[in-house]
């Protein structure tokens, strides 16, 4: 015999939904989500040096970053609202043409931050791509994934992919 799925997201009529949390216990929960920039020498440089045309590149994307994880729920149809108690997103090069970027997100409540930080992620590097694609349009964006959260009846859960900086 045949086992039914329970889909969390989807009602018994076939419905999408947002699942109930208000009946789950709020603690605290964080996020680190991580992904990587591969650019052209050139390219790293003058984000280095602060000479891209279109400004001080890594700050516009922090600021991005932020602002993205914030709005989460807009971009994302069966996110919950969060008010988020903490969000940083840090850069670091890996090597001298990859750009790596960190999103920390934290929070009190029923639910998790965990698609609050990949979408800081995401929209951190999209932001560089944007803000330097005139000088090179083969930007790679990868190794976007969750790396650590905390918080919630799932635990902990800490990545096995060691190939972050």
């Amino acid at each position: 015999m045949k086992e039914t799925l329970q889909f969390t997201h989807i009602t018994d009529q076939g419905q999408a939904r947002m699942v109930d949390v208000s009946k789950k216990e709020a603690t605290e929960r964080t996020a680190i989500a991580y992904g990587e920039i591969h650019m052209n020498k050139e390219v790293a440089l003058e984000i280095r040096n602060q000479t891209i045309k279109k400004g001080e590149v890594l700050q516009v994307a922090r600021i991005a970053g932020i602002m993205a994880a914030k709005k989460t729920f807009e971009l994302i149809p069966l996110c919950h609202v969060l008010a988020l108690t903490k969000c940083e997103v840090d850069f670091n090069w890996k090597t001298d043409q990859i750009l790596s970027v960190h999103c920390v997100t934290k929070t009190v409540g029923p639910t998790g931050v965990e698609m609050e930080a990949l979408t800081g992620v995401n929209i951190a590097l999209l932001t560089v791509y944007d803000m330097c694609k005139a000088m090179d349009r083969e930007m790679n964006v990868t190794n976007i994934r969750l790396v650590e959260k905390s918080g919630g009846k799932s635990g902990h859960f800490i990545s096995t992919n060691q190939d972050i900086d």
